[in-house]
């Protein structure tokens, strides 16, 4: 359920260790729930060495497990929906996909720091709390991350407490969700924690249903005083329909088809069968130094088929239909480490971190477009008027058929091997009380082997890339840093899913990026915290074309700034707000990058009325933007409103209320293309009840 709202970002440590804020050290941060005494690792999130999020160069949002509970976040949209600078794209019906700062992304997603990179729908169940950072950030994450990158951070099992939670809800479209969790100490050193979850999918679009189960143990083993590993494996079984949303008239969204699913009511399916292993050992050589080694190892089975508009004939009221099933046989091997110090060179303080990671990607992909018997061409034109697709074949009223499609023509088929060898270093240097400097690079050695069994041709490239990253913090006071950075990052022009690799070798070239930021942080008071950015990126990168299956190599440049407040104001209200502002021009192309929104604005205030009451409220706004490359096609402008209201009937049990867009207004927020254009979902509620032991 939406009303998402990134209150306090994450919660900040000042000068003494005692007292926590919105922009400190993640090793301090407490975990509301079963334990309050946990503290997250900070390995995974900013520079990896701990430091408070106030010296850290760069904008970045915390989202914590407590928010997900409080504002009814169930997944990654949510998440995005009130963070600014990063909005969400329709990622064809069938994954998360996110613009971050303007730039489209569906591969920088990352678990505990490891690479994420298949197309899916993310779960949020075993999830303690989410990171977003924005701007590229080559140096600790690798290729990609060209506007950002969001990093999950999962449960882990934790030694010395017992507790465990289930929560329910269901919601006014009929959809069913359920979770388990539960953490057992076995020993002063051990200890196993699960979580499950199941949910049965409904929303407010014709045809759409699903089914997500996911079931992840984790252990924790306290090897000695100094060394603890940590365990987990995962399995998900994800199916849901895949609706691509409405086509565009005279360069709108068609808002009079909004009740009609342009999609197979049988065939329109996305499935994913996933099997992962992680292993992190962490040592803490000595005071000064701390080393953590992670490996990790993931299959994934994703299937996605469907048929959708791709263009409407408004004389004749008749929509195109193109279709096409894909499939992605997929492993990923991930070994990473790093060494963390602490020391000084004569009167100067050095925070050091030193780092290597080795990737190795199998991915078989291949791809067979729809073929209509009426022009044995992949796209035919229907009456919008009484739509009916199942199992391939459009029928009219009466039940005559007016045409039958197969998925038989094959456009792709690549099998693809992956290598990648990394080393970075950074360095955080205090070259006084007020003034950090921070400097870093990191190396990558990207090498693919591509089969394409349709030209039946292998072809290999190595791209090997230094990436830069430099910034400076100054700090007049402890609770307020200015800051400037600039940072580097690329991307195999293999893509970020690494099938699109058909035609010359050149287009193998890397994607190249930059980002200037400055910024300033100020922890107002305890648990409360204001941040503004100013950034440009420039961009040379290949994007989806206008044209399904087809890509555009867009230079670009985008200038903008965001601003954030968040905490406390008082005992009883907490508010969130956040807005962003983006001037991006395609240079190359002209025109302004698709899905990108000059303006967007979010708040979200929670009122605790008494121990046992309280509700929220917040608000969406979303600026007008382009569905398409070439400009021809308007995402309207929207305001969404959103509320909550729990009751604690006793210290374990929890029930709450969380309606979505409670004016019930009518909106498209976001599209792949110009002819698939999401729906957004009317006035619905959730109910959900939650029990602690």
């Amino acid at each position: 359920m939406p009303l998402a709202m990134i209150a306090p970002a994450a919660q900040a440590q000042q000068t003494s260790n005692s007292t926590v804020n919105n922009f400190g050290d993640l090793d301090a941060l407490e975990v509301s729930g079963a334990n309050q005494d946990k503290k997250l690792s900070n390995q995974v999130s900013a520079f990896r060495t701990g430091t408070p999020l106030i010296d850290v160069p760069q904008s970045l949002t915390v989202l914590t497990r407590e928010q997900f509970e409080e504002q009814g976040i169930d997944s990654i949209a949510d998440v995005i929906d009130y963070t600014p600078g990063v909005t969400n794209s329709q990622g064809e019906g069938h994954r998360d996909s996110v613009v971050f700062r303007g730039t489209r992304s569906t591969a920088d997603f990352f678990v505990d720091g490891v690479r994420d990179d298949v197309q899916y729908f993310r779960s949020l169940y075993n999830v303690e709390q989410v990171e977003i950072l924005r701007g590229p950030n080559s140096l600790t994450f690798g290729r990609g991350g060209v506007g950002g990158v969001l990093n999950r951070v999962l449960k882990k099992a934790e030694i010395g407490d017992d507790f465990g939670e289930i929560q329910g809800r269901v919601n006014t479209f009929g959809g069913v969700y359920s979770q388990f969790d539960y953490n057992k100490t076995l020993s002063d050193n051990f200890a196993l924690r699960l979580n499950v979850f199941g949910e049965s999918l409904e929303n407010h679009r014709d045809f759409f249903d699903g089914e997500r189960l996911g079931i992840n143990p984790t252990l924790t083993w306290k090897l000695s005083e100094d060394t603890t590993l940590h365990f987990a494996y995962e399995y998900s079984d994800h199916q849901r329909f895949i609706d691509r949303g409405v086509p565009s008239v005279n360069g709108r969204p068609a808002s009079f088809l909004s009740d009609t699913t342009f999609g197979d009511s049988e065939l329109n399916e996305t499935t994913l069968d996933a099997h992962t292993f992680r292993a992190t050992l962490k040592h803490q050589f000595s005071d000064a130094w701390k080393g953590s080694l992670t490996g990790f190892y993931g299959t994934y089975d994703k299937v996605y088929a469907n048929y959708f508009p791709s263009d409407f004939n408004l004389t004749d009221n008749e929509v195109e239909i193109d279709g096409y099933i894909d499939r992605t046989d997929r492993q990923n091997f991930v070994l990473s480490g790093d060494l963390i110090g602490e020391f000084r060179t004569g009167g100067i303080e050095h925070k050091l971190l030193i780092g290597a990671e080795y990737v190795h990607t199998s991915s078989d992909q291949n791809r067979f477009n729809n073929v209509w018997d009426t022009n044995s061409d992949d796209q035919e034109f229907f009456s919008a008027a009484n739509f009916r697709l199942r199992n391939g074949v459009v029928t009219d009223p009466a039940g005559g058929v007016l045409g039958t499609g197969t998925f038989s023509d094959l456009n792709d088929d690549t099998r693809v091997t992956i290598d990648v060898y990394s080393l970075f270093l950074q360095d955080e240097i205090a070259l006084n009380d007020r003034l950090d400097l921070i400097l870093g690079a990191r190396f990558d050695s990207f090498d693919i082997e591509v089969f394409n069994a349709v030209a039946g041709e292998t072809r290999t490239r190595r791209d090997e890339e230094i990436t830069p990253r430099v910034g400076l913090v100054y700090k007049p006071a402890e609770n307020v840093s200015f800051y400037a950075s600039y940072s580097e990052t690329f991307l195999p022009r293999s893509g970020e899913q690494f099938a699109n690799i058909n035609g010359s070798r050149d287009a193998l070239a890397p994607d190249e990026f930059s980002n200037l930021e400055a910024g300033v942080k100020w922890n107002i008071c305890d648990d409360l915290s204001f941040a503004l950015s100013a950034f440009q990126i420039e961009a040379s990168s290949a994007q989806p074309g206008d044209i399904a299956g087809t890509f555009d190599v867009i230079d670009s440049q985008t200038d903008g700034f965001e601003a954030q407040l968040k905490g406390r104001i008082n005992d009883q209200w907490r508010i969130s707000a956040g807005y962003s502002y983006l001037d991006g021009e395609q240079i190359n192309l002209g025109g302004t990058p698709r899905e990108q929104p000059t303006h967007t604005f979010s708040i979200w205030n929670s009122f605790k009325v008494s121990e046992k009451f309280g509700f929220g409220l917040g608000m969406i706004y979303v600026d007008e933007s382009f569905a398409d490359n070439g400009n021809s096609v308007t995402l309207p402008s929207y305001v969404r409103v959103d509320t909550s209201a729990y009751y604690n009937f006793s210290e374990s049990f929890r029930v709450q209320l969380n309606i979505e867009n409670l004016l019930d207004k009518e909106y498209f927020p976001n599209s792949h293309t110009a002819n698939n254009i999401t729906v957004g979902a009317p006035i619905n509620a959730t109910l959900k009840f939650s029990k602690s032991f």
